[in-house]
């Protein structure tokens, strides 16, 4: 596996695998959760969503970057990240890895990637954020397993 610098023509495999890495969270996790009103409140254009976040991830003139991971010709994931040189922090907004390459070290070495870049551009922490639903197990393992520190948090919808 090679983990290299975003090129424009990942532009529309990183929307894809996006939607499908994340599709069975929003339609077979969040939306029985919360109830339609809430769910096309908060997240009902959720593809459309993506389509317009993954095409702004990368903009190195605002500190935002994206690294692919590929494994010969096939894209198999990517991590995005951006840095707060002011505050010398950094934070990974974006992670995502295919099906077939999840649990082969490649969320692991996307967010190392990341976690150097960061470092090279002055960053001295990191903030990642996920679910705290079974979906997000495997990334809240892999975030402890990375050494980050899980914060207490919770978070309330209700329809109204």
């Amino acid at each position: 596996m090679l983990v290299r610098p975003f090129v424009q023509r990942d532009l529309a495999r990183l929307t894809a695998l996006t939607i499908e890495t994340f599709r069975p969270f929003y339609e077979d996790h969040f939306r029985p959760l919360v109830g339609e009103v809430v769910f096309a409140n908060q997240h009902g254009n959720w593809r459309d969503d993506y389509r317009e976040q993954v095409a702004g991830l990368h903009d190195p003139d605002r500190h935002r970057y994206v690294a692919v991971a590929e494994t010969g010709d096939t894209v198999t994931g990517y991590v995005a990240w951006s840095v707060d040189p002011a505050r010398r922090n950094g934070t990974v907004t974006h992670l995502a890895v295919s099906a077939g390459h999840r649990r082969h070290r490649a969320g692991t070495a996307l967010c190392e990637h990341a976690f150097d870049g960061m470092r090279a551009l002055g960053a001295e922490v990191v903030e990642i954020g996920t679910g705290g639903d079974p979906f997000h197990a495997p990334a809240r393992a892999l975030y402890e397993r990375l050494g980050c520190t899980r914060l207490p948090v919770a978070v309330y919808y209700r329809r109204l």
